[in-house]
């Protein structure tokens, strides 16, 4: 219990390095710079090691990497609804 702040500590800054991308999407309502293998897998990686650390109880992992999936979903969901055909015509549109 001791090391766990190291543990939080390194989850705190993974996690928020997310925060930027996610608000970024969320204003600019632009995703086409994410790629969905990178999404995909990260995906992926992050839900492994949330399952790690829920057999591990291991709270600075499923702290982390629970908000981590999160914010991993939210851009996932924002490419989907931002990078459709209606929505670049609907861009193309309103910036004339």
């Amino acid at each position: 219990m001791r090391f766990a702040i190291i543990g939080y500590v390194a989850g705190f800054c993974t996690t928020i390095s997310f925060v930027p991308q996610v608000l970024r999407a969320w204003r600019t309502r632009h995703t086409d710079d994410l790629a969905w293998g990178w999404l995909i897998a990260f995906g992926f990686g992050v839900t492994f090691w949330l399952i790690y650390g829920l057999v591990l109880t291991d709270w600075p992992m499923i702290l982390a990497n629970s908000v981590t999936l999160s914010l991993c979903l939210a851009l996932m969901l924002m490419k989907l609804r931002f990078d459709s055909p209606a929505a670049k015509l609907f861009r193309a549109q309103t910036a004339d």
